[in-house]
């Protein structure tokens, strides 16, 4: 839709419009974040190794961190069983001897959320 404005307004008009792109370019973005964590959290979650009750596997949880107008934040964390992570993803050593195998179950996320977050962002701007 388009519509008359006079030749000294052209440089306020021009502003306003890239300000509203803006706004909806960074609420798209936000919601890209946030799914994108939770997407981590659901991967981690099916693939971490189960225990005798299943806790570790469901303490991973996506926090809302730091927002500011130019960056989002979320954090996928463990958030009570955080000292087994490291151990069940790598393998630790037995007290008797020996070692543990890990279980590659971080990783894999990780690496699968910039390819998750891209395809997020593509898609809500076209």
């Amino acid at each position: 839709m388009s519509k008359a404005i006079e030749i000294n307004q052209i440089a306020t008009e021009i502003s306003s419009q890239i300000s509203a792109y803006s706004e909806l370019v960074q609420n798209d973005v936000q919601t890209a974040v946030r799914k994108t964590a939770q997407e981590v959290r659901d991967e981690i979650r099916s693939n971490a190794p189960v225990g005798e009750k299943g806790r570790y596997k469901q303490s991973w949880q996506a926090s809302k961190g730091t927002q500011t107008s130019t960056s989002s934040l979320y954090v996928v964390h463990s958030k009570d069983r955080y000292q087994l992570a490291h151990l069940l993803e790598n393998g630790h050593a037995k007290r008797g001897g020996g070692r543990v195998a890990g279980k590659a179950h971080i990783a894999p996320a990780a690496e699968k959320a910039e390819e998750i977050l891209t395809a997020y962002i593509q898609k809500a701007l076209n």
